[in-house]
């Protein structure tokens, strides 16, 4: 008179059908903590010496507007020497107001990075925001320390 558990009337276990998702969600929250441990060791602060480049130029403007900085940090704009409270103006009246319209900066080679970036910033204070850096088009020179 024995009887197996699947023998016993009315006792019937129903089948679950859903997929249990908690061992997915466990798996991906791991990956998420792996991911965002090893992301900032991924970027690395190293002083470099830039290469120059020889990338094929990008297209100019028709009548490209360049801002000049010479070695005596002294702005040109149209060939013509301005004081750099008056550069933003300068600029608007150039640009009829556009301020979407491309600026090209150069300078000399004896111009430290820190007075380069002031002018920049100057630049985004105007409301310039698309600043292009102009070098030499071509191979780098001898003098570049990181050309073998």
């Amino acid at each position: 008179m024995g009887m197996s558990a699947r023998e016993r009337p009315g006792d019937d276990l129903e089948e679950n059908h859903e997929i249990n998702v908690t061992p997915f969600i466990d798996v991906m929250l791991v990956l998420l903590i792996i991911f965002m441990v090893a992301a900032p060791l991924s970027t690395v602060d190293v002083p470099v010496d830039l290469p120059g480049s020889n990338a094929t130029p990008a297209e100019r403007a028709p009548e490209p507007i360049y801002v000049t900085m010479q070695k005596d940090l002294t702005l040109s704009l149209a060939s013509e020497t301005i004081d750099r409270d008056g550069l933003g103006a300068k600029l608007d009246s150039l640009t009829n107001g556009d301020r979407n319209q491309r600026i090209y900066l150069r300078a000399d080679e004896a111009v430290a990075y820190g007075k380069l970036m002031a002018v920049m910033n100057l630049l985004r204070r105007a409301g310039y925001l698309r600043v292009a850096l102009v070098g030499i088009e071509g191979a780098p020179t001898e003098a570049d320390p990181a050309q073998p």
